[in-house]
């Protein structure tokens, strides 16, 4: 049983972001990168399928840039056999992105019987890759799933949707998952596996390799800026009991006017 699972390398919640200087994107070289929140719940969820299926291999995929590898070592030393990254732009759109993870899978000559991965990036919140993957693969897909039971190659998942309420499908591998939390809960990376990771093999590729091109690029980003500032508050002294009423009506009134939430 052949397992893929897609990962993206964000960066850290509490890096502080900067944009380039041209608005194209954002200055990567001080960033503390980590693998997609998201992503966890499919690489462990490919672990506990390969747990069950001990013959079953697990490839982990990556589409970007080339300087950092931690989202790889890190599926790797949770127990992933070995991975494959794309080297790219990380401001690659997703349709670039999809056809560079297809190239990938093609790549490695082997054919796949489940593919995984993060419902979203916690970066751009896109929750387009698996989507247009599946569709290029021409492979059914079911996108935030909470529920996995894999009985030889029949599944059965449960999905979240509006109000709280699961759907439940069943379907045929291979297919495309996109997971979301509380499918399970991820395994550390223990010392020992992390020692292992180095040894595993991870191929590399270039966007021509795996068949990309610049004309295949649907999105190109531009004007990256922070968000302005947040006015200061304002401050109200009520101490006098004779202004209290004054200063009630004020605040009512600047809750109506500048606020605007009554």
């Amino acid at each position: 049983m052949n397992i893929f699972v897609c990962v993206k390398q964000v960066p850290d919640t509490e890096t502080k972001i900067t944009p380039t200087g041209d608005g194209s994107f954002i200055e990567t070289a001080s960033i503390k990168w980590i693998m997609n929140p998201y992503d966890e719940f499919a690489v462990e969820q490919a672990l506990l399928v390969k747990q069950l299926n001990p013959a079953a291999t697990v490839t982990v995929l990556r589409v970007g840039s080339v300087k950092d590898t931690e989202a790889l070592r890190t599926a790797m030393a949770m127990g992933a056999d070995d991975a494959a990254l794309v080297e790219a732009a990380d401001n690659l759109d997703s349709y670039s992105i999809a056809k560079a993870l297809k190239g990938a899978i093609q790549k490695t000559g082997k054919s796949p019987d489940l593919i995984l991965a993060g419902k979203q990036a916690i970066d751009d919140d896109a929750l387009q890759v698996p989507q247009i993957l599946a569709q290029m693969l021409n492979l059914p897909s079911v996108s935030v799933i909470v529920g996995f039971e894999l009985s030889g190659s029949a599944l059965k998942v449960r999905r979240e949707v509006e109000g709280g309420a699961l759907e439940v499908y069943e379907l045929a591998t291979p297919c495309v998952l996109a997971c979301n939390k509380g499918l399970n809960t991820p395994r550390y990376a223990s010392l020992p596996g992390i020692m292992k990771a180095k040894k595993k093999p991870m191929a590399q590729y270039s966007l021509a390799d795996v068949g990309v091109s610049e004309s295949d690029r649907r999105v190109k980003y531009s004007q990256f800026k922070l968000p302005p500032e947040k006015p200061p508050g304002k401050k109200f002294d009520a101490t006098d009991a004779g202004k209290q009423r004054e200063l009630v009506s004020q605040v009512v009134g600047l809750l109506r006017t500048e606020a605007k939430i009554i």
